[in-house]
């Protein structure tokens, strides 16, 4: 049989490869050499043409620049207690811009721990045109760090610090306060702004997309710390003169009040309050004018305080003596009538200042020219700031002398008809404890007395110092501003309130000025009592405020006496007690 034929097993070949046209290949070449000809072109443009405005996007999403913040310095006491301090806080803050949608259970929880409200909250960090805000500042580090434990991208806690004021509402018109900013918004705080505050510093940093640092860019520039502020103030007399005008100003239900406290011979303020006062440390529902510091920028008309001067003016240019006698019954200058209340047919030029004679004032005031008493309130400071470095400090006011009428030049002689603060009235008692020399006030403390200006001269300072400690002897004005073991000198005042273009019938201002101890002076106190109800003469209200003061400063200070330590410090109920004219 025949095999017709037999298979075989092949295997196939392979397919041929596919060949581009050059045609198209040419074309395909160009497009891709028009691509990156675009792309070059493209990096050009964006690394010269718009370098600078993506530098700047990439630095405005990454870069951060943080600020380190100073240690704004220590104000202390005369003695180093401390009066502010600043203690270190902690600030969450976010950045919306660089942040993704956070959930809500997340932003209920940040909301929780920062006590806000969730809705609040979600929509601060909802707002994508912030790169950067605070949510909560000035809380406890460890509050802090439970935000931090959220792990949040975009939230981030900064240190600050937090002014606290040991002395609370004692010191509050002179020390002031900061904002929630740190910066000094009212009393030396805001005066020593510069001082106190310091320079932050910073750092230049990276961050990624979820907030964390993660590269130093630049060197950080260490803060400059404030300096420490050393007040003439001290705190133990500041505390005692605080409590005795408290306790005076609530017994006789006054609307306010105010004390000062100076060192006789070198014009440091040791001590400075007011009432109404307020807790710079609590201040969230703060009456603006509690905020006030009223022996400064308030003014009052200053009634019989002013006597002294008008009679040391008089004395000093030979015009009058001490033992000089003058006819004190009432007499009228055109329309109106000058009086006393407690009127005596004649009194010597010391017992014009003893029993507070309005007659007597005026009769020698009218025997100088009107210039001559105007120049003796212009020495002293009357109608000018005190320049004490407070801010705010009122300057007063005194008429020009060339207006004056022979009304006006009387009245003048006992304080009405001119405006000054506390402050001026206890600054003028220096020319009387510093032999004629009127001293500059500090509130900062000095290592030596600052010059002063001569006023009159120290024979007539001493004749005066002689007069005014017969006002707190039997038949002065004010027996009850005595001080046990040490002779007083002061003058009492008492003045109706000015009311609208006249004066109030019932409304009252009561003061008394003086130092201790009168033989070598080392303090001054002033005292003021705006309003008092009942009882309204000043050496009744404002003087036992002043004897209690001067008596707990003295000792404080280690002065020794100067009179027996049994002198009799109240008047009994049986003698009479003289009262100051209004």
């Amino acid at each position: 049989m025949a095999i017709v034929g037999a298979t075989r097993h092949s295997t196939p070949s392979s397919s041929p490869s596919v060949r581009l046209p050059p045609s198209r290949m040419r074309l395909v070449g160009m497009g891709l050499g028009l691509l990156f000809v675009a792309l070059l072109g493209r990096s050009i443009y964006l690394q010269l043409v718009k370098q600078d405005f993506l530098q700047n996007q990439g630095a405005a999403r990454y870069s951060r620049s943080i600020q380190l913040e100073a240690y704004r310095g220590v104000i202390t006491d005369r003695n180093g207690e401390p009066l502010a301090i600043s203690t270190p806080v902690q600030s969450i803050w976010a950045s919306p811009a660089d942040m993704e949608p956070v959930p809500v259970d997340k932003i209920n929880q940040l909301a929780r721990l920062l006590e806000m409200d969730p809705g609040e909250v979600s929509r601060k960090l909802a707002d994508k045109r912030r790169e950067f805000l605070y949510l909560k500042r000035q809380i406890s580090p460890e509050l802090a760090d439970a935000v931090m434990k959220l792990g949040i991208p975009g939230i981030a806690k900064q240190q600050e610090y937090r002014r606290f004021y040991p002395a609370g509402e004692m010191m509050a018109h002179v020390v002031g306060f900061t904002g929630v900013d740190g910066r000094g918004q009212e009393g030396l705080e805001l005066a020593k702004e510069k001082m106190l505050a310091g320079k932050p510093g910073s750092r230049h940093v990276i961050k990624d997309r979820r907030g964390h640092i993660i590269e130093d860019i630049a060197a950080i520039e260490r803060p400059r710390d404030g300096q420490t502020l050393s007040l003439s103030i001290d705190r133990k007399i500041q505390y005692l003169a605080f409590r005795e005008l408290k306790t005076a100003v609530e017994n006789f239900k006054a609307r306010a009040g105010g004390i000062v406290v100076l060192d006789a011979h070198t014009g440091e303020v040791l001590a400075l309050a007011n009432l109404p006062s307020f807790n710079p440390n609590n201040r969230q529902r703060l009456d603006p004018s509690m905020k006030r510091n009223r022996a400064l920028t308030d003014l009052f008309e200053p009634g019989s305080t002013l006597k002294p001067f008008t009679v040391a003016r008089a004395l000093d240019l030979g015009i009058v003596r001490p033992d000089q006698v003058f006819n004190t019954e009432s007499y009228t200058i055109g329309p109106a009538r000058i009086k006393d209340s407690h009127a005596a047919s004649s009194l010597a030029v010391w017992e014009i200042i003893q029993k507070s004679s309005n007659v007597g004032s005026s009769k020698i005031a009218l025997l100088m020219q009107p210039q001559t008493l105007w120049q003796m309130f212009d020495e002293v400071g009357f109608g000018r700031p005190p320049q004490s470095g407070f801010p705010g400090e009122a300057s007063g006011r005194v008429r020009p002398y060339k207006t004056w009428k022979p009304i006006e030049q009387a009245t003048m002689s006992y304080g009405h008809g001119i405006s000054l603060s506390l402050m001026q009235l206890a600054r003028a008692y220096t020319i009387f404890t510093n032999d004629g020399e009127l001293k500059p006030v500090s509130f900062m403390r000095l290592d030596q007395p600052l010059p002063g200006k001569q006023v009159i001269r120290p024979d007539t300072a001493r004749k005066m110092r002689d007069m005014l400690l017969t006002v707190t002897q039997p038949g002065g004005t004010a027996p009850r501003a005595q001080v046990l073991g040490f002779t007083v000198g002061g003058k009492t005042g008492t003045a109706h309130k000015q009311e609208g273009r006249g004066y109030a019938a019932s409304k009252y201002i009561s003061s008394f000025v003086g130092f201790a101890p009168a033989t070598r002076p080392r303090l001054i106190v002033a005292v003021m009592i705006d309003e008092p109800q009942g009882q309204y003469y000043g050496g009744t209200v404002a003087g036992p405020v002043f004897s209690a003061v001067m008596s707990g400063s003295l000792r404080i200070l280690g002065v020794e006496p100067d009179a027996p330590t049994n002198n009799t410090l109240i008047p009994l109920d049986n003698l009479p007690e003289v009262r100051e004219e209004t």
